[in-house]
């Protein structure tokens, strides 16, 4: 874990390739039809934007889709929050992503209402819906709910 949290240590930013799907779903904001757990965990990690398109007909051969370059800059990580924490929150949070985070929450065994306060959340939000600072508010709490 302490070298994961290392990492934005060596670069100063990296600028990458992808799918132009997941570039969108990587650089997605709350609201946005892209935005779920890759999202969250990104925009935790790193300021994340698309630079620009990359046309199909750029390849040889030409692929079925358009790609799209992203350009991602680390943010001072916050070391409160572990990794698995955060990824168990948004997989229980965005595993179920039509119900309200009430619900889908209740999937990790914890007292739901204290959960949702840790973050100002009433409970009737989406999933995305939620900034990622209630994301990060939820996984630092988790330890503390979980059953001795």
């Amino acid at each position: 874990m302490a070298h994961y949290r290392t990492l934005a240590a060596l670069f100063e930013s990296l600028t990458l390739m992808f799918q132009r799907e997941v570039a969108e779903r990587i650089c997605a904001r709350p609201g946005d039809e892209a935005y779920g757990r890759l999202a969250v965990l990104a925009g935790w990690r790193c300021e994340a934007r698309i630079a620009f398109n990359v046309s199909r007909e750029a390849f040889t051969p030409q692929p079925n889709v358009t790609s799209a370059v992203v350009h991602l800059k680390p943010r001072r990580v916050d070391a409160t929050v572990a990794v698995r924490d955060l990824e168990n929150v948004t997989k229980a949070a965005f595993g179920q992503r039509r119900k309200m985070v009430r619900q889908s929450l209740k999937s990790l065994g914890v007292a739901v209402p204290a959960l949702l306060e840790t973050a100002s959340l009433e409970g009737n939000e989406r999933a995305e819906e939620l900034p990622i600072e209630a994301f990060l508010a939820m996984a630092r709490a988790l330890p503390s709910l979980r059953p001795a």
